[in-house]
């Protein structure tokens, strides 16, 4: 496929990324900080984990676009290709049917706390909403984590966002009724979530070096 069919959130996911990276390499002698701090830690990591999310969120709906078009654009398919893509959009259009784990999350929260439920309407505004808190949580985390724990940000983040991939994708999440077991998901729906918490990891790490810099 060619350069220009590639959709515009890729070339601004990678303006944002090379902008990230030098900003997180601009720290004192390429170090980290002497002296540790626990709040400067969790608001470098919610400030990355806010960034990161919506990075996530960049590179999900990317992926999509240049699976789709390389897909159009690939008459060299064989049956099998072509069934297994069938059997891919008429899951993607189901699951798009469904409710998504954040807008479970957002219309529990709404039952236990207003004591309502929330519209469609609501609920698809809520959704995003639990995204980015849920990632700037986690990411604030790991920025206290890595304070005190300087280990922990081994592997640029990718180890953490790793974690969280099982640990919530894999693990908690179909354990709380949120989505259906992941067994029932391609292997590729698999690859896919973890390449995408992958960025998510990167990102927040990135973040929070260039925020704890300024800090």
């Amino acid at each position: 496929m060619s350069g220009q069919a590639l959709p515009d959130a890729t070339r601004q996911l990678a303006r944002y990324g090379l902008l990230l990276i030098s900003a997180g390499g601009c720290m004192r002698n390429g170090r980290e900080p002497f002296h540790r701090s626990g709040w400067k830690g969790l608001v470098a990591g919610l400030v990355g984990g806010l960034f990161a999310s919506w990075m996530m969120n960049q590179y999900e709906s990317a992926a999509q676009k240049i699976s789709q078009s390389w897909e159009e654009n690939n008459p060299r398919r064989s049956p099998k290709q072509q069934q297994e893509s069938q059997s891919r959009g008429d899951r993607d259009e189901s699951q798009s049917q469904d409710e998504d784990s954040t807008m479970k999350v957002a219309e529990l929260l709404s039952e236990k706390v207003l004591h309502r439920q929330l519209s469609e309407g609501e609920k698809k505004k809520a959704g995003p909403m639990v995204h980015y808190a849920y990632g700037a949580l986690a990411a604030g985390l790991y920025g206290l984590a890595a304070e005190v724990v300087p280990a922990v940000t081994k592997g640029e983040g990718t180890l953490y966002a790793t974690a969280l991939f099982v640990g919530g994708d894999e693990i908690a999440v179909p354990a709380l009724g949120l989505a259906k077991s992941p067994l029932d998901y391609p292997l590729s729906s698999h690859a896919n979530a973890l390449a995408a918490h992958l960025v998510y990891g990167v990102t927040t790490e990135l973040g929070r070096r260039a925020v704890r810099a300024i800090l």
